[in-house]
């Protein structure tokens, strides 16, 4: 089916079981068996990352526990998950992107969207250019990727779905309606669970259902993402693909971990909330930016969660101010000997570090931080300090005396957990 009648042409890249892909290519011999990548049980991450595809056909599914997964497949095999290797071939995939446009914007690690609009002339219609993209990342990584094609984002998104592994599927205005209209409603990008719901509960199942129902009743209902479903589902989104060069605008950065052991206690706490924050400090800098909200969140060993936050009076990329911020929510909403599985630390609402502030006379106070007038610059000085020092000798060249020979887990190396933000390209 030709693509020429499209007046856009988007591709949507989506690597087949990445984790787990990555990882079999230096396991080769268990390509025919299910595997699975999960988190260190002895370390408490203990759950599914990725699953292959015959592991998915045993019910395998993301984020639940090693031990359901093992009961519902007792052959499967688990590897250990090495997040650096992860990030070293999402660089080298969407490098393979860039040979075929500049327009390339990263969804997450294994997913990026594609305008390959202006290539065509020089490689073909979008299904030759998307054959051509899998058959190049299978050859130079040994990894394959279902792509969709279709005349906006929405559509190439979910044509990268409909057909797995390795495969192209083309979502045209010609054939939408018979390819994405029949699917459950579930299924339209953008809707979950509770939305999926409340169009059940109007008789809506279908995406189709959802394209021919009235937007002005579904903006009633959902408010303004009622419209967009609606126009989504018709077709009608024209969203841009960011270009490769131009700078992912992030709106949060976190890290979080779940501790070797429960811990309690002023101590262990602040050992804990002093790693995660001087890492999310230095994903700030590394971004350029600053934030003017911390959040913490806070899992218990029954697996209760709460989250609070706190807006800052000056917007910061220092460790020891976010340090201050997130023990003072601790302080405030937890108390000291009640046990903790988990904590995150996300620095949100960011502003770019050229941003201009005003200052307060009143900084302690009203940074609600304790910090000198003087203490951010200072702070950020000593910080920028020893960024270069870790990138000279690396991550463990040099940390905070209280996350020094801790046994809970946590230093400057701590992974990424389940609230981190992406790194991207």
């Amino acid at each position: 089916m030709s693509t020429v009648n499209m007046d856009r042409v988007i591709l949507h890249c989506d690597m087949n079981a990445f984790y787990a892909s990555v990882e079999l290519l230096s396991f080769p011999e268990l390509a025919s068996r299910p595997v699975a990548v999960c988190g260190d049980p002895e370390a408490r991450h203990g759950i599914i990352l990725a699953k292959n595809e015959r592991a998915k056909a045993f019910g395998v599914v993301t984020a639940e526990t090693v031990w359901s997964a093992r009961r519902k497949c007792p052959g499967l095999v688990l590897l250990s998950a090495h997040h650096d290797r992860y990030r070293e071939y999402c660089r080298r995939i969407n490098g393979i992107y860039c040979r075929f446009t500049d327009m390339v914007e990263a969804f997450s690690i294994d997913e990026s969207w594609l305008d390959v609009t202006g290539s065509t002339r020089l490689f073909g219609g979008g299904e030759e250019i998307a054959d051509n993209i899998r058959r190049t990342v299978k050859g130079e990584l040994g990894l394959t990727l279902s792509v969709g094609v279709s005349f906006n984002k929405i559509f190439a998104k979910m044509g990268s779905d409909y057909r797995k592994p390795d495969a192209t599927t083309l979502v045209s205005r010609g054939n939408f309606r018979q390819l994405i209209w029949p699917l459950p409603v579930r299924d339209m990008f953008g809707v979950g669970g509770a939305t999926a719901a409340k169009l059940a509960g109007r008789g809506i199942k279908t995406i189709g259902g959802l394209a021919s129902c009235d937007r002005t009743l579904l903006e009633a209902q959902l408010g303004k993402n009622g419209g967009l479903l609606h126009d989504r589902a018709n077709g009608l989104d024209d969203s841009p693909v960011a270009a490769a060069l131009e700078r992912r605008r992030i709106k949060s950065v976190g890290n979080g971990t779940t501790f070797r052991r429960d811990i309690s206690g002023e101590e262990d706490i602040r050992a804990g909330v002093v790693a995660l924050a001087d890492t999310v400090a230095g994903r700030l800098r590394k971004h350029g930016v600053k934030c003017r909200c911390v959040r913490v969140d806070i899992k218990d060993p029954l697996f209760r969660t709460i989250s609070r936050q706190t807006r800052l009076a000056a917007a910061t990329n220092v460790t020891e101010d976010i340090v201050r911020a997130a023990m003072g929510l601790m302080a405030r909403h937890w108390r000291s000997g009640d046990p903790i599985r988990l904590i995150t630390v996300t620095a949100e609402a960011l502003a770019d570090e050229g941003d201009a502030e005003q200052m307060s006379f009143l900084d302690g106070a009203s940074l609600g931080t304790g910090a000198a007038p003087d203490g951010p610059r200072r702070g950020e000085s000593l910080d920028r300090a020893v960024d270069s020092i870790r990138r000279r000798y690396g991550a463990g060249a040099i940390t905070f005396g209280s996350v020094l020979n801790n046994d809970i887990g946590v230093g400057v190396e701590t992974e990424m957990d389940e609230h981190a933000d992406w790194p991207g390209l």
